[in-house]
């Protein structure tokens, strides 16, 4: 098999590869992708995160290491293995991040991705369906007609609109509109959803491109490897079945299998730390020693509040109610299927003197102990908050040299003091928009932390944080753009040292954004796209 290009991964920005990369016709273009087709019903209709995370079929099931930040707990990390990757069992959620991100990137060195540079992508990805308050300042920032429908909720609940409210009593300025200019506020999710059905990167991207002569989709097919010969990849190894084959890149090897599986990938095939290769008898072909370091994610702490107010908990307790929840769904595609992670948010700073928000809101009208075990038997909701940039960094390790042995995940979070007392501040403030009205008078009490953690006692507050906190699927960071010694690709995301082999997922981001990382890995798709298509002209 001999292609122009290889993508390795069918996620978040592997099927914007796809379609941009096959969309002239010139090319070849060959997308792998180690699990299946997204036939699987529960990826398409929103609330289905609850049956497709943790389940094999969708998700490679990654688990860490004992991590010391947390008290030595091992955590569930979700990864999607479908096409669409994990954007196909994700929470729906749509956040660009921060303008400033992007300009600290273009700070770090990174030519052409400064928030100038990538807007424009970010709104060719999109069909914003929002209302324009204001015409010509939407037009700017927001896109319409782009493969991606970003849309308002079709769901709301008067538990979630009273903590908005709330919010805002206490000085908090609401934003309709996040993924703007200015990110800081309170206010309602947007979500990537068509019509009340997801609208993953596959249905976005992939579908409209399926039946063009140029594009070949794999599924089932999982890389063992890159193969390299002299300084060039020319192809990879895949394991289809029993069966390995080759597949031949004509001009490049693009990797987009996330920030767990490119890393790993490169790893496999002799290119990262050399020491730690040789350690599992892997030949060193390019010793780069920042491929799995720089690991970054979002810690989410979790209050829980229960509530006199009508929740999915409450709403989800007889046979009944879930007759009538799909016959809403069926009908009209609202109510509860149409459900996506979190419908109330919020960017705040912690500090006044900030310059932009430090601290992310998701606030549910559901609680659960994790996905897929179901809701909490008594009304409640759930008002998240996450540190938006956290200083802590982990790194990923081989376990051994077999392509089927997950990698070792090793986040290192909270290990910084502005880590702690970020999350701590935002629990404090989490707890004081719940102690104002009108979402006071829906509380009946606080199921989490709880009355045993007093509100002024921030070691108990942070030690409650380290044994309950979990991560909340933002994995980013481990081979990161730049030039310095730790860098593993260059701002075209190339790989250092190797010629013909590009990155080209959230694992390039040099610091993770501010905010859900989907929407960003999406435009890391598009520009990449760019960049090929540039240089193989």
């Amino acid at each position: 098999m001999e292609f122009d290009f290889i993508i390795v991964g069918a996620g978040s920005a592997g099927c914007v590869l796809a379609n941009r990369l096959s969309e002239d016709g010139r090319h070849q273009v060959a997308l792998f992708e180690a699990g299946a087709r997204d036939t699987n019903p529960w990826i398409h209709i929103p609330v289905g995160y609850f049956r497709t995370m943790g389940n094999p079929a969708t998700d490679w099931c990654y688990r860490t290491e004992a991590d010391p930040g947390l008290n030595g707990r091992a955590i569930n990390w979700p990864r999607g293995r479908v096409l669409g990757g994990s954007s196909s069992i994700n929470g729906l959620l749509y956040v660009r991040g921060q303008p400033q991100d992007f300009d600290h990137w273009r700070q770090l060195g990174n030519v052409g991705w400064a928030w100038d540079d990538v807007m424009p992508l970010f709104r060719r990805s999109e069909n914003w369906e929002g209302a324009r308050a204001d015409v010509e300042t939407d037009s700017d920032v927001r896109g319409r007609g782009g493969p991606l429908n970003v849309s308002a909720s079709r769901v709301s609940r008067p538990v979630i609109d009273a903590w908005v409210e709330a919010a805002t009593t206490l000085g908090y300025p609401r934003n309709d509109d996040y993924n703007g200019e200015d990110q800081e506020g309170v206010g309602h999710f947007q979500m990537t959803m068509r019509n009340g059905r997801r609208c993953s990167s596959a249905a976005a991207f992939l579908k409209p491109a399926r039946k063009r002569r140029n594009l070949h989709i794999f599924t089932g097919a999982q890389t063992e490897r890159v193969i390299i010969e002299g300084k060039r990849a020319s192809g990879i190894r895949v394991r289809r079945g029993n069966d390995l084959v080759e597949a031949w890149a004509r001009r490049e090897v693009i990797l987009s299998a996330g920030a767990l599986g490119s890393p790993h990938l490169l790893m496999l095939s002799g290119i990262g730390a050399g020491g730690e290769l040789q350690q599992h008898g892997i030949t060193v072909l390019k010793d780069l020693p920042g491929v799995g370091k720089n690991l970054q994610d979002h810690l989410q702490a979790r209050p829980v509040y229960r509530t006199t107010a009508s929740t999915i908990n409450s709403e989800t307790r007889h046979p009944l109610q879930y007759l009538g929840i799909g016959l809403e769904y069926a009908l009209r595609r609202t109510g509860p299927m149409a459900m996506a992670a979190s419908l109330g948010t919020a960017f705040l700073k912690t500090r006044p003197e900030l310059e932009t928000p430090d601290i992310q809101f998701h606030v549910q009208p559901f609680s659960a102990d994790r996905p897929g075990e179901g809701t909490h038997e008594f009304s409640a909701f759930t008002a998240s908050v996450l540190q938006l940039r956290p200083e802590s960094t982990g790194h990923l390790a081989l376990k051994s040299a077999a392509p089927d042995d997950h990698i070792a995940i090793n986040p290192n979070y909270l290990a910084t003091k502005t880590d702690r007392d970020t999350l701590v501040a935002g629990i404090k403030i989490a707890r004081a928009v719940c102690a104002a009205d009108p979402v006071a008078a829906m509380i009946t009490g606080e199921h989490a932390p709880g009355p045993s953690v007093a509100v002024d006692d921030d070691a108990a507050i942070l030690e409650w944080a380290r044994n309950t906190a979990t991560t909340i699927y933002h994995p980013t960071g481990t081979c990161k753009m730049g030039s310095d010694p730790m860098a593993v690709v260059d701002a075209r995301l190339r790989v250092h040292g190797v010629e013909g082999l590009r990155v080209a997922d959230a694992s390039i981001m040099p610091v993770i954004t501010s905010g859900n990382t989907n929407a960003p890995a999406i435009m890391i798709g598009e520009k990449a796209s760019d960049m090929v298509l540039e240089d193989a002209m």
